[in-house]
Order: structure tokens, then C-alpha cells, then sequence
């Protein structure tokens, strides 16, 4: 934290030095340009000092979080670089500013792998639980999903069939929809059962935390894909496709989760419930694109 502060306090410096008259000498532009690159190398020491067994995901945030400190003082010594030296232009200022909010994110940045783990299958969770929702609007909007585009004078009225769903199309949308409804439900459960028994105690329970977020992270890019698949004109197979990728990734993170430690036998119910739920939706997804194949 401190590490941080002093780096926020130097690009203040920094910033106030070139910002009126007289013009800072040679000596202290010398001075300045030392104070900045001493805070900026203790920041990048904060990152390096962290050891890989205190886990990989909170080693990427704390390295996300040095990169834009770093990117924010480049990003100023530039603005200053090619700024009028007697005023302060809005472009330092807004600089100035973001090295400050860059310093600032180290306060909510968190202290062990299991609240690092945490904050990524939240993060993940909430683009999910977005897409769900996209997509449930779109079903429900009525036979149109392009109904909020609006008219185009050269092409005309959208009265093109491949704007629409078909009968058959909805059906297999449907199970569709439980897959990425049971992906929200996986990310969700994971994410209390990290918060209720996670720990980062040994090197085996910080594995094993790494493991579920590497895992959940291939969760969101699989919903995506499965849901532009669902737009028509619709290719079952395409649909097919997508949702067997989607099912490998939930049925892969509810094994690992299974297998680890924030998996206490009172919570093997919902485990095999959701495994369950993915089954019968792919199972479901196979039947209907049956005779694609």
C-alpha cells in the first residue's frame, strides 16, 4: 500500500512541476524524473516479491494492478512531453488523475488467493448472468429478436424469414436457455461455496482455488458463443456445437469443484444436481439436431 501511495504522491509532483512558471531546471527535472522511477520500480518490486505459491489468481490482479500504475505514469510523462510548458492542460489533468485511481486500486485489491478467486468467479458470474439476460429478452420480445433495430432505407422492411425463430428453433432454444441458466447457477454456487469454505492455508487448497478460476473463466466465453449461435437464421449444428463446448466446460468446473476442498460432503447435492440439469439440457440439444447430422 505504501508502495502504491508514494507512487500516486510522485506523479502529483510531477504533474505540479510542469504546470506553471518559471520552468523546473535541469536539476530538478533530474531529481523528479529519479523520485518517479524509484516509486515506479517499488511498485513493480511489490509484484515481483509476491511469490507464485500464494497463488496465481491473485498474482494477476496485483500484476493487472502494477501494469496500469505503470501505463498511467507513461501515459502522463507523455501528456507533459508534448504539452505547453506554462499551463496545465486538461489532458495532464486527466492523466494526473488516472495514475491517481490506478494507485488507489490497491486498497481493494485482495489479500489471499481464496478472496482473489473470489472476486474472479464474481466477476464472471455478473457477464453471465448479463448474457442470460440478454437473451431471455430477446425470447420473449416475441418473433422478431431484431425488433429494436431500426428500419434501413435501403434494404427495406427486415420481412426476411432468417429475422425470425421458427416453431423448431424455439424448442431447441429452450434447452438451450437451461444450459446457460445452469451456468449461472454453477458460478453462482461455486462462488459461495469458495466464500463459505475456501481457504489459502496450503499449497494444495491454493492449487485447487487456481483450478476452479482457470475453469470458470472458460464459463462466459462458451455462453457467448452459444448465444450468438442462437440467433437466426439459426444452424442447428452451429447450436449443437456450442452447446456441447459449453457442457464440457460446466460439467469439467463441477468436478474440480467436487474434488476440492470448498466441496464439504453437505454440498455434494447441489453438484449432482447441476450435473443433472446439464445432462438433460444437452441430452435434450442432441435429440432435437438429431437428424442434422
Amino acid at each position: 500500500g505504501q508502495a502504491f501511495k508514494v507512487t500516486s504522491q510522485e506523479a502529483t509532483k510531477l504533474s505540479l512541476a510542469f504546470s506553471r512558471s518559471p520552468l523546473t531546471s535541469a536539476e530538478d527535472c533530474q531529481k523528479l524524473g529519479d523520485d518517479v522511477q524509484s516509486a515506479i520500480l517499488a511498485v513493480a518490486t511489490v509484484y515481483y516479491w509476491l511469490p507464485k505459491s500464494q497463488g496465481t489468481t491473485l498474482r494477476k490482479m496485483v500484476r493487472d494492478a502494477t501494469t496500469e500504475v505503470v501505463e498511467g505514469m507513461i501515459q502522463l510523462i507523455e501528456t507533459i512531453l508534448s504539452s505547453p510548458l506554462e499551463s496545465l492542460s486538461q489532458e495532464q489533468l486527466i492523466s494526473t488523475a488516472g495514475v491517481w485511481e490506478a494507485c488507489e486500486q490497491v486498497s481493494s485489491l485482495p489479500r489471499d488467493n481464496q478472496a482473489a478467486v473470489a472476486s474472479a468467479l464474481a466477476a464472471c458470474l455478473g457477464v453471465v448472468k448479463d448474457a442470460v439476460k440478454e437473451m431471455e429478452h430477446a425470447l420473449v420480445e416475441g418473433q422478431d429478436p431484431y425488433s429494436d433495430i431500426m428500419e434501413d432505407e435501403e434494404l427495406g422492411f427486415r420481412g426476411n424469414r432468417d429475422t425470425y425463430w421458427s416453431e423448431a428453433d424455439r424448442k431447441l432454444l429452450s434447452f438451450c436457455m437451461g444450459l446457460m441458466k445452469a451456468s449461472k447457477a454453477c458460478l453462482k454456487k461455486i462462488l459461495a461455496a469458495v466464500k463459505a469454505y475456501g481457504k489459502a492455508d496450503s499449497a494444495e487448497q491454493i492449487t485447487q482455488l487456481d483450478d476452479l478460476a482457470d475453469i470458470a473463466h472458460q464459463i462466459s466465453p462458451s455462453v457467448d458463443e452459444l448465444a450468438l449461435s442462437m440467433y437466426p437464421p439459426v444452424n442447428q449444428l452451429a447450436v449443437r456445437l456450442n452447446a456441447a463446448k459449453l457442457a464440457s466446460v460446466l460439467k469439467k468446473v463441477l468436478e474440480i469443484a467436487k474434488t476440492s476442498h470448498v466441496c464439504p460432503p453437505s454440498e455434494e447435492g447441489w453438484v449432482q444436481f447441476l450435473t443433472g440439469a446439464v445432462d438433460h439440457n444437452m441430452n435434450k440439444i442432441k435429440n432435437l439436431t438429431q437428424d442434422q447430422l
